[in-house]
Order: structure tokens, then C-alpha cells, then sequence
């Protein structure tokens, strides 16, 4: 199943049209044409069986024929990412995680930070091709970049988690974990989370976790992470 997305649409629409870039590529590109089914997505849980009633590659208008909803997780997974010097490792991970399975990432500006300027707009290109390609219904929100400190001030419900490297009393991530629960987990920089910063999320009521008994790259933790907090709640429902 080949997927579209149009954030517009909700279960009251009958029929609506795409813009000119995605009406071309649904046309001339994919060669659609009039009758032809298309499904959509308003990365909001909706599915979209749609028929086209105008194949234009100047305005490609659809009519609905059904929606189904896909039903919410049980659990919600924020994660909170230093964004890696090379920016191809943090796509990767924007990646992986919309096709495990994350609902919200957050970039933070950590002490020892390499890159503390993030390309948001492309980012969510990233995403939603991510989400298209592994036919989800729900579009992960990113949040804008913000500093570790910002970060940490703000309300976050159910379980927090800091996952570092520093030799301190640690326990597994998959230890800790309870299912169907909200998570909000930090993943460092290429160097880690300074001491000060450890010291700020502990004082927040984050608890220090280990991913494993290796050094994991920011990308590859942040992967592994999510991962693990998926798999978990698939294995308890």
C-alpha cells in the first residue's frame, strides 16, 4: 500500500483536492488516473480509502469511500536527543524511530554539544517520508531545539529517564520500565552529559539508566531505546 498524507482532512471531509507538487507526482509520476485508489493518512490515526474523481496534475481531486482509525498507543515515548555533529546520524535516527514507533523527540542542547543548530524543516521531511514509507498513521511530533536546561524544567508525566555514561549507580532501562506508561527519556551528546547535568536531571526526578553493557553512539542509543520501550509494551499487552 502506497501512502499519501494530507494534514487537513478529518473524519467529516467527503472529498478534497492535493497541491500541485503531490497532484504531479500522483499523476505524472505514478501515472494515476481518474477511478484509481489512493490511501491517505492525517498522520492523526486516520486511514483514508480515497478514489480520484479528477486527475489533474494541476489540482488531483479525491473523494472519500472510507476511514478507518487506528487505535492510540498505550503508551507515549518523548524522547529527547543531543543532536549528533553529523547531521545524516541524526536523520537516521528520525528514521528508524518514526518506523519503530516514537510519538514525540525533542533536540536538546547538552554542555558538550557539537551541533546546537538544527534544520527543523527538514527534519520533518524526514519524518513524514519515514511515517509514508512504513505505513503509520501517526506523524511523530518534533519540537523545536531547545537547551538541556529549558528541557528539563518543563512538566513531563509518567516515567523519566537519563541514560549516561558515567560510572554512577545505574539500573537497566528495561528494568525500570512499566507498560502502558508515558516515558520521557534523554539520550547525550557524542560526549556524553556533563556531571552538572546528570546531577540537574537527578534533582528532577529523572532515573540514571544503562542501554546496555557497550558505548553506544547518540544515534544508536536513541534507536535502541526506542526499541526497547516498544518492544516492551508489545511483549505486555
Amino acid at each position: 500500500m502506497q501512502l499519501f498524507y494530507n494534514p487537513d482532512i478529518d473524519e467529516t471531509t467527503e472529498t478534497f483536492s492535493f497541491d500541485k507538487e503531490e497532484s504531479r507526482h500522483i499523476i505524472k509520476v505514478l501515472r494515476k488516473k481518474d477511478s484509481d485508489i489512493l490511501h491517505v493518512t492525517n498522520g492523526l490515526g486516520l486511514l483514508f480509502e480515497t478514489e480520484i474523481t479528477l486527475a489533474s496534475d494541476n489540482k488531483c481531486i479525491v473523494e472519500v469511500r472510507s476511514i478507518q482509525k487506528s487505535p492510540q498507543p498505550k503508551f507515549y515515548l518523548h524522547l529527547a536527543v543531543a543532536p549528533t555533529k553529523m547531521n545524516d546520524r541524526f536523520e537516521w535516527f528520525l528514521e528508524k524511530a518514526t518506523e519503530i514507533g516514537i510519538q514525540e523527540i525533542t533536540p536538546i542542547i547538552c554542555d558538550r554539544s557539537e551541533r546546537k543548530v538544527i534544520n527543523k524543516e527538514r527534519f520533518e521531511k524526514i519524518i513524514l517520508s519515514a511515517m509514508k514509507q512504513s505505513n503509520e498513521t501517526f506523524l511523530p511530533k518534533l519540537n523545536e531545539a531547545i537547551s538541556f536546561k529549558e528541557f528539563i524544567k518543563q512538566k513531563n508525566e509518567g516515567l523519566q529517564f537519563i541514560a549516561h555514561c558515567e560510572e554512577t549507580d545505574k539500573k537497566s532501562l528495561k528494568e525500570l520500565l512499566k507498560p502502558n506508561k508515558n516515558i520521557t527519556l534523554l539520550i547525550g551528546p557524542e560526549g556524553d552529559f556533563s556531571e552538572k547535568e546528570i546531577a540537574l536531571a537527578v534533582e528532577n526526578k529523572f532515573q540514571p539508566v544503562t542501554l546496555g553493557n557497550t558505548r553506544l553512539r547518540t544515534e544508536t542509543a536513541a534507536v535502541v531505546a526506542c526499541h526497547s520501550v516498544v518492544f516492551f509494551n508489545e511483549k505486555s499487552n
